[in-house]
């Protein structure tokens, strides 16, 4: 075959690849799509790295190879290969998130009891995709090295070190393979999954991110708090979300003894009625403390349904309670008693100073 016609079967080769991407692509988008809404987002995600999977691969195979000089045919094949290696790396990516987000999008939605089921099945799910992805990139990585022979020479010096080489790198990597498998541990144990509220160094937040290395807490404040996996592995902290994301909020009022409580109490459940942040389950009033400075202490509780909405409610209980007490119940705000003795007493009589009624002009009638 002259090379005429080996250059137009080659640019009909790569033309036929790329018609027929466009082909399955407007397929999938389109009739299908329209059935199964799921198989549209996949195409769209995948659009890129199947035309460039396809070119790679039709230019590859069809490409007329003998009609290359000596010193542009080697260097080109090394160059597909590692394209084909890298495209097939990338489309393979892109299949498995473009197949994985419907369902964490579904579990991201879930609410009510089945939330932290929800989140945990969401948190593992991101986990093991994380985990996939570095192990493809690493072995795609490792595909692309040993296309170079010095680097196959090298290889076959390493494994032939096995034992040494693999303990000098277990010493090296011995940070980031503890965060893995903290990672892992965390993942499949369910001590700790995304949006569970916890206490880290006397920080209150919400776990916003979880990945091989770090865990992002983004804190109550908007700030975000960065700590290795490990850590969550190796120290305490608090789950406030770990069985069920309901939470009971509490607040605390010091008051005058004379406060009416059952007035009170009755006061806050018609609040709390009326509250939609009240998940209309638990609540209750009562006095939990005496003061030797002469207060009595009330505790209220009531639950939410996450730890967000028990703390406005609480913010609400507490300014609605003050301001009850301030318009209904002067009497009974705080205030201090002091008891003085007899000798205090006629004591502060006679140091008292003598003030005569003011008389007009000066006279006395």
């Amino acid at each position: 075959m002259s090379a005429f016609w080996s250059w137009i079967v080659f640019a009909a080769v790569v033309a036929a690849s790329v018609t027929f991407v466009e082909g399955a692509r407007r397929l999938l988008a389109g009739p299908l799509s329209a059935r199964w809404p799921q198989i549209g987002g996949v195409a769209r995600r995948c659009t890129a790295p199947a035309f460039t999977f396809a070119a790679v691969v039709s230019v590859s195979g069809a490409l007329p190879y003998q009609f290359l000089t000596d010193s542009f045919d080697g260097p080109v094949r090394h160059a597909l290969r590692i394209a084909a290696i890298g495209a097939t790396t990338w489309l393979v990516l892109r299949i498995s998130y473009a197949l994985t987000d419907p369902a964490l999008n579904r579990l991201t939605r879930v609410e009510g009891e089945r939330n932290r089921r929800a989140r945990r099945a969401r948190t593992q799910m991101l986990l093991l995709r994380r985990i996939t992805a570095a192990v493809i990139v690493i072995v795609a990585v490792g595909a692309a090295l040993f296309t170079f022979p010095a680097v196959r020479a090298l290889g076959a010096g390493v494994l032939a070190s096995a034992g040494v080489a693999g303990l000098v790198v277990g010493i090296a990597a011995r940070p980031a393979l503890g965060n893995l498998f903290a990672g892992l541990q965390i993942a499949f144990s369910d001590a700790l999954r995304l949006d569970d509220v916890v206490v880290v160094e006397g920080q209150w937040g919400r776990i916003e991110e979880l990945t091989l290395s770090y865990v992002v807490v983004q804190l109550w404040d908007e700030r975000r708090l960065i700590l290795p996996v490990s850590y969550f592995t190796e120290r305490p902290f608090e789950n406030w979300t770990r069985h069920s994301s309901r939470v009971i909020g509490a607040v605390e009022v010091y008051v005058d003894w004379s406060v009416p409580v059952e007035e009170l109490r009755a006061e806050l459940h018609a609040f709390l009625r009326d509250n939609p942040l009240w998940d209309r389950r638990d609540w209750v009033l009562q006095v939990t403390e005496v003061t030797p400075n002469g207060l009595v202490g009330l505790r209220a509780l009531m639950s939410a349904a996450d730890s967000a909405s028990a703390w406005d409610l609480r913010c609400d209980v507490r300014e609605h309670l003050v301001a009850h007490i301030r318009e209904h119940y002067p009497h009974a705000l705080p205030r201090f008693r002091a008891e003085m003795s007899g000798s205090e007493v006629s004591g502060s009589e006679r140091s008292a100073p003598f003030h005569p009624d003011p008389v007009p002009n000066g006279r006395r009638g």
